[in-house]
């Protein structure tokens, strides 16, 4: 009998599942071993059976659930934003990391660094209630595409991990999003595209406020950093808005190698996963000296920890939603 997720946003996308668990996995030692950690977790009686309620499994974002390459999603939205918002801010035109986007200098917007990047997202991520920010980020999903593929950017997720998602969750799991992106930029459009809802997505922040006005009370997002969602911040993050020590942690680069570290580190039975981008053809080769999505030490480390490490190109039947 086959099975069938449906993907709806801002269109509507019917990926069909054919009979059987994760079958746009190859018949492979990673499947297998993925299949075997869930059965044995969440079969009473099992040694290593886990309570539902102890059943967290968490998922980076960029990379791991959703194409990165060539540049991060929320990275291109704000590059965009910088463009819309330029001629209310004219003094841009000389100022950067703002003139290398309006002149399309990519060495300049590059040597800005994380610095520039922070810079650029506070300034257009700032001066609106969330909900406003909210459906900027839904109008911009819209018509917004993917350089590569022409596809508008829900359709650049990884079509076996939405299978894992799914799969997990049938199996009593539940399943959060815990990524460097912007919380607020990720929540509009999750539940939509991976099932996860608002309150099961953690990211980095800003800061906001609150406004009292003629009897009216609201939140304004401020240009001012929060808290970044990445490396050691994944842990904590996870701590404070979980309060549960993840079973399951999926991860791509080596901003997820706390976090990998932290769900294995002294929890039995537990697992870490790595997805490895090595397939050139149907999506994007790279690892140790990526500018994106850099996977180097925790590659390194994934053997000795025992974390499974996913090889796109053999591991995978398909990569996008057909």
């Amino acid at each position: 009998m086959k099975r069938f997720f449906l993907v709806c946003s801002f269109f509507c996308t019917q990926v069909v599942f054919a009979s059987g668990d994760l079958p746009s996995w190859q018949d492979t030692k990673t499947k297998a071993a993925l299949i075997t950690f869930v059965e044995k977790t969440t079969k009473q009686g099992s040694a290593d059976y886990i309570p539902p309620e102890e059943r967290i499994a968490v998922f980076d974002n960029d990379g791991t659930l959703w194409s990165e390459q060539p540049s991060y999603v929320q990275l291109t939205f704000a590059i965009d934003r910088v463009k819309v918002l330029a001629p209310q801010h004219p003094d841009w035109l000389n100022k950067q990391p703002f003139k290398a986007v309006l002149e399309g200098d990519r060495k300049a917007l590059s040597e800005a660094g994380d610095k520039g990047l922070i810079e650029i997202i506070a300034a257009t991520h700032a001066g609106m209630s969330p909900e406003e920010f909210h459906q900027i980020v839904l109008d911009w999903m819209k018509t917004a595409r993917h350089p590569k593929t022409g596809r508008p950017y829900p359709e650049m997720v990884y079509q076996p991990m939405l299978e894992v998602l799914s799969y997990l969750r049938k199996h009593g799991y539940k399943t959060f999003i815990v990524s460097g992106g912007g919380v607020e930029f990720m929540r509009p459009w999750t539940e939509a595209v991976y099932g996860i809802p608002p309150e099961q997505v953690i990211g980095s922040s800003v800061k906001t406020q609150l406004i009292v006005k003629d009897d009216k009370v609201n939140l304004q997002r401020l240009a001012e950093v929060n808290f970044i969602n990445d490396k050691e911040g994944k842990p904590l993050a996870i701590n404070q808005h979980i309060g549960r020590r993840p079973v399951i942690a999926f991860g791509n680069s080596d901003g997820d190698l706390q976090m990998l570290q932290w769900t294995s580190a002294s929890r039995k039975p537990s697992l870490g996963v790595i997805i490895h981008h090595t397939d050139a053809e149907r999506e994007v080769a790279y690892d140790r000296q990526s500018h994106i999505g850099k996977l180097d030490q925790a590659l390194n480390l994934s053997k000795k920890q025992g974390w499974l490490v996913v090889d796109m190109k053999t591991d995978w039947k398909t990569v996008f939603p057909k």
